[in-house]
């Protein structure tokens, strides 16, 4: 497969996720690490969002799982809640989703995680 054909393909994966979000993507990388936002797209999106066995809903589920327990991952965060919104996930399976991490990570990196899905929520109501 191409390289062009891997980033089309990981631009496509990712506007179902995230909407625009793969020009986003990017544009705010282009000045300083182009290659970074060419790698997120072609291999993330374009080689692993693209697989057969998982839905575009766990994979989301998965995701913010992961940025949760890395913790100060805010940004990523938010743009993966708003994701698994996108592909059907609830607001309160997301809650849901991060309570089950309380035994294994505890509460401030679940408080966090929180706190970014109460501001991307909000959002999604203006």
């Amino acid at each position: 497969m191409s390289e062009q054909t891997r980033l089309q393909i990981g631009k496509k994966a990712l506007a179902q996720v995230d909407g625009s979000a793969a020009d986003s993507v990017m544009n705010s990388l282009e000045t300083i690490a182009p290659d970074v936002g060419k790698y997120i797209l072609e291999f993330a999106f374009g080689d692993i969002y693209t697989r057969q066995t998982l839905t575009l809903q766990q994979r989301e589920m998965i995701t913010i799982t992961a940025l949760l327990v890395q913790g100060d991952t805010a940004p990523q965060l938010d743009v993966h809640i708003n994701g698994a919104l996108n592909v059907g996930l609830t607001q309160k399976e997301v809650i849901e989703t991060f309570i089950q991490c309380i035994p294994y990570i505890g509460f401030p990196r679940v408080l966090n995680a929180i706190s970014v899905a109460k501001s991307a929520f909000s959002r999604r109501l203006e």
